[in-house]
């Protein structure tokens, strides 16, 4: 039987179009340069590694490493790495962002209460759009709130802090600021551990999974152990994302494995590596490896040519035969809704109710 549609008095009024929005999310990403000219590249790096929270050396000591040595040698790698990735569109990482941004907008317009707009607006720490900007439009734009959506799964001071600590410093510098608030690491949340699940079920059922067990490398994005020690959660929210995840496939240690990549410096890192344990895989006789990034929401250079390009090479050279690199989940609508409920305070959903509801790629 078919549900009454609702009355008049039951309808929330439709929000006008010329109302400015009460509420605003800012999706915030690490950043991209703008082209892969080496210039654009250069100027990235600089900005990025010119940050203490990505590289904690007195500025007398790093300065000139910076200056002398890695912004003289390291863009053009850098630009010929960006080159095997990027779209007609731009940037990977940027896309998929603004896509993530676009979604988003959607499902919260569709959602609407009692006439309320909330805007959406993605911003990149590094790069364009930068924080500072972003918050000083919707300021303009009359937004008296904005929540702050770092697309960090794991909390990291490189990462996370870096991002909350931008916008906190835009905040304290401008008169009139909207107050802003943030939603914090979310490894752990359902919604978001039924997206990846979900995606990795997708993927197998799409290209099988191997007549032995599947062997599922899962590579989360490394920092300095020294980091750990001095109180940092990342390493153990990483780790919980992980056994949450084998939990929801159903998965054994042996199956779902953890690496960390992107080492740089060299100081000790989090452990395993992910590439030596691609390479140790193949060498001790596994035909067939799939990798998957849980700590990207978004494909970006760490996972479409450090995973899909280099990793696969590392995996064929050491014997392995067949590497597949599962997407991130992007604009995935499972992850769009896992989002809308955790900026929108709404968290309760089951793991295996939205997995269930994840609508086929």
């Amino acid at each position: 039987m078919a549900s009454p549609e609702p009355s008049a008095a039951e309808t929330p009024p439709a929000p006008s179009v010329d109302a400015p929005p009460d509420v605003a999310v800012v999706l915030i990403n690490l950043g991209t340069p703008d082209s892969t000219a080496i210039l654009d590249v250069r100027n990235f790096l600089e900005e990025m590694l010119s940050d203490p929270h990505i590289i904690d050396l007195p500025s007398a000591l790093w300065r000139p490493i910076l200056h002398g040595v890695l912004l003289k040698t390291r863009p053009k790698k850098t630009a010929e790495k960006y080159a095997t990735i990027w779209t007609p569109e731009g940037s990977p990482l940027k896309v998929h962002t603004a896509r993530m941004a676009a979604r988003l907008s959607e499902a919260l317009a569709s959602s609407a209460r009692n006439g309320r707009r909330v805007a959406v607006e993605f911003a990149m720490r590094y790069g364009r759009p930068s924080i500072p900007s972003v918050l000083e439009k919707l300021k303009n734009a009359g937004v008296s709130r904005v929540v702050l959506f770092p697309l960090y799964p794991h909390y990291s001071s490189t990462a996370t802090a870096s991002a909350t600590d931008a916008a906190f410093a835009w905040e304290k510098n401008t008169v009139g600021a909207p107050e802003l608030s943030t939603v914090g690491s979310f490894g752990d949340d359902p919604g978001y551990i039924a997206a990846l699940a979900a995606r990795v079920r997708r993927f197998w059922s799409k290209h099988g999974v191997p007549e032995e067990r599947p062997r599922l490398l899962m590579s989360f994005h490394g920092i300095p152990r020294r980091r750990i020690e001095r109180g940092d959660p990342y390493e153990s929210e990483c780790l919980r994302t992980a056994e949450l995840l084998r939990d929801a496939l159903n998965l054994g240690d042996e199956e779902a494995l953890v690496g960390f990549q992107s080492r740089f410096g060299y100081c000790k890192w989090l452990e395993p590596s992910t590439e030596a344990t691609i390479a140790s895989l193949a060498k001790k006789g596994v035909k067939r490896l799939d990798v998957l990034c849980p700590g990207f929401v978004a494909d970006c250079l760490e996972t479409l040519n450090e995973i899909a390009i280099r990793g696969k090479k590392v995996f064929l050279d050491s014997g392995g035969v067949e590497f597949n690199h599962i997407p991130c989940l992007n604009e995935d609508p499972a992850w769009i809704e896992a989002i809308v409920r955790q900026v929108t305070g709404d968290r309760r959903q089951e793991t295996d109710q939205l997995a269930a509801a994840s609508p086929p790629e």
